[in-house]
């Protein structure tokens, strides 16, 4: 099944953006890479709390093992400034493809911009994570250095469940990125496929994407009429197994 979507994503009908597989199940990040589905693979504490990962570094150590040629985010796990900046330098210690994900503040609301600007100039590939406004992107272009890989996170997703358009949102980060041609806008949060779409037509330069949703780009294209009678063929079907009576 991936396989089959991989080829088809993979030529990307002219859409310009570069997927990044969101999670932390180790099958499911190897039939990625296998595939040829993704362009890169992100992770975080959460994702690796729910898939049951116990040892950070193990876990890390064998993606990087098995992928060793796509970017890969691992994120930082301290609160504290200082532990934060020891944590990511161990962590772009443990290959050239790996970014290192620092989130814009700490849990005080305390801006990480200093930090990230540190770890950019010794040569870091920071990714900021969390981003939610504008001025958290101009500040991270602030800081990035230009000769550095660089990725901003912002978390549309989150931005559209309080009412907000993302939209608008992104295509400003993406103008105000282009001034550092190494930092790359990564649409985090998406909510269904529709954004893939969205985020490729605002420019964002990747997107981040579940696996539940990477197995659902097969239907770019699909007859509608054809999906309605399938969805109406799964309500028989499951009516009938259930055993239901009127």
């Amino acid at each position: 099944m991936l396989e089959e979507i991989g080829r088809s994503v993979r030529d990307k009908e002219g859409l310009g953006i570069e997927l990044y597989a969101d999670g932390a199940d180790l099958g499911e990040m190897l039939e990625a890479y296998r595939t040829g589905l993704a362009d890169g693979f992100t992770t975080n504490p959460t994702l690796m709390a729910k898939a049951g990962v116990r040892d950070y570094r193990e876990f890390a150590r064998a993606i990087l093992e098995a992928i060793p040629d796509l970017p890969i985010s691992f994120e930082v796990i301290s609160d504290d400034f200082e532990e934060m900046g020891r944590q990511a330098r161990e962590l772009a210690s443990w290959g050239p493809n790996v970014f290192v994900k620092v989130p814009i503040s700490n849990t005080k609301g305390e801006s990480s911009l200093p930090l990230i600007g540190d770890l950019a100039a010794e040569g870091v590939q920071v990714n900021a994570t969390a981003v939610m406004t504008l001025e958290q992107v101009a500040g991270v272009v602030e800081v990035v250095r230009e000769e550095v890989p660089a990725i901003v996170s912002v978390f549309a997703g989150r931005i559209a469940d309080t009412g907000i358009d993302p939209i608008p949102v992104m295509r400003a980060a993406v103008a105000l990125a282009s001034r550092r041609p190494n930092l790359k806008v990564l649409w985090a949060s998406p909510r269904e496929v529709l954004n893939l779409y969205q985020a490729a037509e605002c420019g964002c330069h990747t997107i981040a994407i579940t696996p539940d949703l990477l197995k659902k780009l097969s239907l770019r294209g699909k007859d509608l009429d054809e999906f309605s009678r399938e969805t109406v063929q799964m309500f028989y079907d499951d009516a009938s197994r259930a055993g239901y009576t009127l």
